[in-house]
């Protein structure tokens, strides 16, 4: 099978290597040439310089950008994916993009005979580089399956959502879940150091029982340390909590936790933190 890697970041480069590692043919394409020629010169894969010369003969073509707007630039167009792919071809989205533009990608691969799935994941640079991500899917039943080994290389856990759209909308419920634990972590922890508890002693306490998350296991002693620099960027989280904002809106929900965290991440942000990692919320908090 021909797979074809659109967007080498701190996911996609990962991601690529295991398939190829896994023993699939693959061309990567990346906007910084480098990175892709860097790619190729680590794994047994080839270095496409056009997106068209990376997709022209892919069976599948995966992807992994920054958000809707990157999505189309790369899929959509004369120059863009879709134009380039063969017919019958698969495409696979892992951005994690809003549920509509899902299914406006999916109404054009149709059009154009070429089978699309949304499967955003979750797991983070470390999953990523382990190969343990879970992905989220949105897409036939028929093409889920077609797309098992390839989710195998670099998938702990991949599970059909139901129709295109409906990963985008299982990642966002997933986003909204990451906020409320590293809000009641934050609290958590500034009890914790008022009341002078060893921070490594309670987490090694807490985290077998009903408190445990993987936020507490690998997040709250750095955050009790206050170092943010690595992980999940806030900016990145800000993007996709205001997709959560926008799908409640859509169905007259109200979400206050989650319009309270946004704004604490817009405010961070604002003051120039907007690289650091997620679990910088107990900042906002502390201060």
């Amino acid at each position: 099978m021909k797979v074809s890697f659109l967007g080498l970041g701190v996911m996609g480069y990962p991601m690529a290597g295991h398939l190829a590692n896994a023993g699939f043919e693959v061309r990567v394409f990346n906007r910084n040439q480098q990175k892709a020629i860097d790619w190729s010169q680590r794994f047994s894969g080839h270095a496409a310089m056009t997106i068209a010369e990376c997709v022209a003969d892919a069976d599948v073509v995966l992807m992994c950008v920054g958000n809707d707007d990157d999505v189309r630039s790369i899929t959509l167009g004369q120059h863009g994916a879709l134009s380039a792919m063969k017919p019958n071809a698969m495409l696979v989205d892992h951005t994690t993009t809003s549920a509509e533009l899902a299914r406006e990608l999916a109404q054009v691969a149709k059009e154009q005979g070429i089978s699309f799935m949304d499967a955003p994941v979750s797991g983070g640079q470390a999953g990523a580089e382990n190969g343990q991500l879970t992905i989220m899917c949105g897409g036939e039943q028929t093409l889920f399956e077609k797309l098992q080994p390839v989710f195998a290389a670099y998938g702990r856990s991949a599970i059909r959502m139901g129709e295109v759209g409906q990963g985008q909308s299982a990642k966002m419920v997933n986003q909204i879940c990451i906020a409320g634990i590293l809000n009641g972590l934050s609290e958590g922890l500034l009890l914790a150091e008022k009341a002078g508890l060893d921070v490594p002693t309670m987490i090694a306490c807490l985290k077998n029982g009903a408190a445990g998350s993987w936020q507490m296991e690998n997040r709250a002693i750095s955050m009790a340390e206050n170092r943010f620099d690595f992980g999940f960027a806030i900016d990145w989280m800000i993007k996709d909590l205001q997709f959560c904002l926008d799908e409640a809106e859509r169905h007259g929900l109200s979400l206050p936790m989650t319009e309270a965290t946004a704004q604490r991440y817009r405010d961070l942000s604002a003051q120039g933190l907007g690289r650091m990692d997620t679990s910088v919320l107990i900042k906002a908090l502390r201060d």
